[in-house]
C-alpha cells in the first residue's frame, strides 16, 4: 500500500518500475510498458465479442433464477463478495461499458456498486434482462466502430480493446456462478464450455488463488 501511494494509487493491478507505471488492465499496456516483442489486442472481431458476450449474459439469465433464495448471501470463495453481489456485478460490467460508449468515462467505482440487499433473484434476472436489451439496442443502433476511443480510469481504451475485456470479464463471473451452483449442490445443463471462452484472455483458474 505505501508503494501504491508513492505513485499516487489507491488499488490494483498495476505494474511499476520504479516512477513509472502502467494499470494491469489492458495486455497491450502491458506489453508495450514491458517493451516486449508481442502480439497484443483481441483475437475476436468487435461482431465475435459482441456475440459473445450476449451469449454470457444469456447464460447468466439461465442460472441466475437456480440459486436458492437462502444462499444469496452467501460469499464467494476469497472475497467479501456474496452470491447476490456477483449477479448484479456481471450485468454492471455490461453496463458500464454501453456506458462509456455514450460518454461516461470508466471509473473502478462503478464496478464496487452493490444491488439492494433484499434484491431477489428475480429482481436481478430483471436487470439483467435490462442491460442486456440496452446492449443489444446500442449494438444496433450506436457507434460500434472498433477504433472508436472510449474513456477509461486505466486511460484512452478503443471499443474493440473495452470490448474484449468487457467480454471476458462478464464470462468470468458466469463461469463462477455457474461453479457457486455446484457447490451449492444445484445441477444444471452448463449453459457455457471450453468454446466459448476461446481467444478470450481468460485468468486459468476460475476464483483467484
Amino acid at each position: 500500500m505505501a508503494e501504491l501511494q508513492k505513485l499516487g494509487l489507491r488499488s490494483v493491478p498495476v505494474l511499476a518500475r520504479g516512477a513509472k507505471y502502467t494499470f494491469g488492465q489492458s495486455t497491450k499496456q502491458i506489453v508495450d510498458f514491458l517493451g516486449l516483442n508481442e502480439k497484443a489486442g483481441p483475437q475476436l472481431s468487435a461482431d465475435e465479442l459482441a456475440a459473445r458476450v450476449d451469449k454470457f449474459m444469456g447464460a447468466a439469465l439461465e442460472l441466475i433464477p437456480l440459486m436458492p433464495a437462502d444462499r444469496l448471501d452467501t460469499h464467494v470463495p476469497g472475497r467479501p463478495r456474496s452470491y447476490r453481489t456477483l449477479a448484479f456485478h456481471l450485468f454492471r460490467v455490461v453496463d458500464a461499458f454501453v456506458g462509456a460508449n455514450d460518454g461516461t468515462t470508466l471509473v473502478q467505482d462503478m464496478f464496487r456498486e452493490e444491488p439492494a440487499p433484499d434484491a431477489d433473484t428475480a429482481i436481478l434476472v430483471a436487470w439483467g434482462e435490462k442491460v442486456r436489451q440496452r446492449f443489444r439496442d446500442w449494438w444496433q443502433k450506436g457507434d460500434t466502430a472498433p477504433s472508436k476511443s472510449l474513456p477509461t480510469y486505466y486511460g484512452p481504451q478503443t471499443l474493440h480493446e473495452l470490448l474484449e475485456r468487457t467480454t471476458w470479464h462478464c464470462g468470468q463471473h458466469v463461469r463462477q456462478y455457474m461453479m457457486l451452483l455446484e457447490k451449492e449442490g444445484v445441477k444444471h445443463h452448463a449453459p457455457l464450455g471450453p468454446p466459448d471462452f476461446a481467444k478470450l484472455p481468460m485468468p486459468q483458474n476460475v476464483w483467484d488463488g
